[in-house]
Formats: C-alpha cells, structure tokens, sequence
C-alpha cells in the first residue's frame, strides 16, 4: 500500500477512530444498553402476557434501535469537529465523500452491529417467534446501515451547531420513518405468515442508493457546515 494514496488514508482513518472508540469503550455499550433497557420496560408496563407482547414485540425491537442509533448518532462528527480534524479531513486532497464514507462504516460497525446481534435476544425478551427473530435480523441488517447513512447526512449538517442534539433529532426521525415502516412490516408479515420479500427488497434499494449518495451528500453538507 503506496504511502499517501487514498487507499492508505482510508485505512489510518479507520484505524484511528477503531483506537479512539476502544479507548471510550463505554460510550460504545450504552446504545446496547439503552435498547435492552427500554425493551425490557415493556413486559413491566404491559404484563408477562406473551400473546400480547408477541404482538407489539417487531415494533418496539425497531423502535429501541433506532432510538439507540440516534443516541450515538451525535458522537459520529462530534470530536473531529472540537479537535480540529474534521478541518483537515475536508482540506485532504483525498476524496472527502469515500473518507467520510469510512468514519460512517466505523460508526456502523461500532455502533449498530452488536445491536444486530442482540437483535434476537430482544425478540425473545418479548417472546417473537423463532422465524420471525431471522427476519428481524435481515431486516435490521439492512436498515441499520441505511439509518446510519441516513443520519450521517443530518449530522454533518448540524455538526457546528452547539446543542444541537434537539434540532438532529428533528432532522432525522422524519426519515427514519419509512425504514422503520417498511422493516417492521416485513417482520409482521412473517409473523401472520405472508409474504415478506418484498419490504426487504425495498430496503435493500434504499440501502445501495444511500451507499451511493449519502456520503457526498454528507460531504456536500459538511462542507456547508464549516465554511
């Protein structure tokens, strides 16, 4: 790998935030937390019924990521932009887009991917059906990155604002909410035993568009944001 190449910048921004988020691993766990908490919440508000908590179980699964997500979604430019680095991002002579591209692709894996995992524990919290949790897992497996991406956009467009976590959540749950719909359907429709291809596929769309556009959305924004 050639030194100064866009290939070897990729790999050192990874490899910085990678060290950056080890040293503030706490920060990492509380989105895992706080979903497992608020899913825990529901059989203490509603009653140990399964029937009634298998009802509403896709529901509140993909209402708690998503509320995680947009927990840490503030941290994704947020010390870059105090320690002066994401100044020198945007001056590298590297394309802003695919860097920024990779800090999202961190943020995911960091953040995102171990509530993917869990996914299936929360389901059987509220007593999901077994094939209905695989679909849950699909389906968050596309949603996900797409929420991240989603969210990357709103944050570069906030990042010089102080105290803006209020004004990113109103940015960001408008367009969230047809992930949420067409992620939660797939799960429901298995549920009740339909067909449930096409919601996946429809997110998957969304998802491949968004790898696309999002991140020179997002460098577009970011550059707004700091001139």
């Amino acid at each position: 790998m050639k030194p100064g190449s866009t290939r070897a910048a990729c790999t050192a921004l990874i490899k910085r935030d990678l060290i950056l988020i080890w040293r503030r691993r706490g920060d990492a766990i509380n989105p895992i937390l706080f979903a497992l908490i608020v899913v825990a919440l529901f059989p203490l508000a509603l009653g140990p019924e399964p029937e009634q908590l298998r009802h509403i179980a896709t529901g509140v699964v993909f209402v708690a990521v998503l509320l995680a997500g947009l927990l840490a979604l503030d941290t994704l430019f947020r010390s870059d932009y105090e320690d002066g680095s994401l100044e020198q991002l945007v001056l590298s002579p590297h394309p802003l887009s695919l860097l920024l591209g990779c800090k999202i692709a961190v943020h995911w894996f960091t953040t995102a991917l171990p509530l993917l995992i869990a996914a299936p524990l929360l389901g059987e919290l509220l007593h999901m059906d077994g094939p209905v949790r695989w679909v849950l897992t699909g389906a968050l497996f596309l949603a996900t990155p797409l929420l991240s991406l989603i969210g990357a956009v709103c944050v570069a467009l906030t990042v010089g604002m102080r105290r803006s976590g209020m004004l990113l959540a109103l940015l960001v749950l408008p367009l969230y909410v047809p992930v949420l719909i067409f992620g939660a359907g797939a799960c429901n429709a298995a549920a009740l035993g339909l067909p449930y291809l096409a919601p996946l596929l429809w997110l998957g769309a969304a998802l491949v568009l968004a790898l696309v556009l999002a991140p020179l959305a997002c460098a577009a924004a970011l550059r707004i944001s700091l001139s």
